[in-house]
């Protein structure tokens, strides 16, 4: 990433064409809809700070935690990118407080039998994700409330914030815009495809007539 000017200085040419095709491919990858991602009774720092750096680092609209025990400061040790500087940080006391955005669905992350294994998961546009404490499982309240149980195929479970950049990623693969993968082996041969824009549609009022 080229070094952004300082104050008082313009970019030249050349700085200005980099940064603008940063932009463009920040906005050819990026993922359709919204998702957050949180942690149910969560109770060590250094796991949940790795989790929501690494959900600022894939763009998550928002981060929660539902009933956490620890000290919440001490999650800025190891959050070296300041994500509650950056994204909302939501703190429930319990499963019932949970408030997510109108239509968001709720996707727990949780090694049951039931589960949907998360390599044939379609995500949803707009979803929020809650992963188990480290050492327990969902709660069987917060079962309840998910709309879809995922699991990582694993022999055994893994770390809360392990867990969380596999969910994400397999979301960015998903939902995001790259370049389809060949069948060899490799890299791919053709370029993702160009977003393009539909002709402008006119909404009228059937039934109505206009006022004289």
């Amino acid at each position: 990433m080229p070094p952004a000017p300082r104050k008082g200085r313009t970019c030249t040419g050349a700085e200005t064409d980099s940064l603008h095709s940063l932009r463009r491919r920040r906005k050819l990858h990026a993922m359709r809809g919204y998702f957050a991602i949180g942690v149910e009774g969560v109770s060590k720092p250094g796991n949940l700070g790795n989790l929501v750096r690494t959900a600022h680092a894939f763009g998550a609209s928002f981060v929660f935690t539902v009933a956490p025990s620890l000290d919440m400061r001490e999650m800025h040790l190891v959050d070296t990118s300041d994500t509650k500087a950056n994204t909302p940080f939501y703190t429930y006391p319990d499963v019932s407080a949970l408030a997510l955005p109108l239509d968001c669905r709720l996707v727990g992350v949780e090694l049951l039998d039931e589960a949907v294994c998360l390599p044939s998961f379609r995500h949803p546009l707009r979803a929020a994700y809650v992963l188990g404490p480290e050492r327990g499982v969902l709660s069987p309240a917060l079962v309840e409330r998910c709309d879809f149980i995922v699991k990582i195929p694993t022999r055994f479970c893994v770390n809360v914030g392990v867990a969380g950049a596999l969910v994400m990623y397999d979301r960015m693969v998903c939902l995001g815009r790259f370049a389809e993968r060949p069948v060899r082996t490799g890299g791919p041969t053709a370029a993702a495809p160009t977003h393009t824009h539909g002709n402008r549609r006119i909404r009228r009022n059937r039934g109505l007539t206009n006022p004289k």
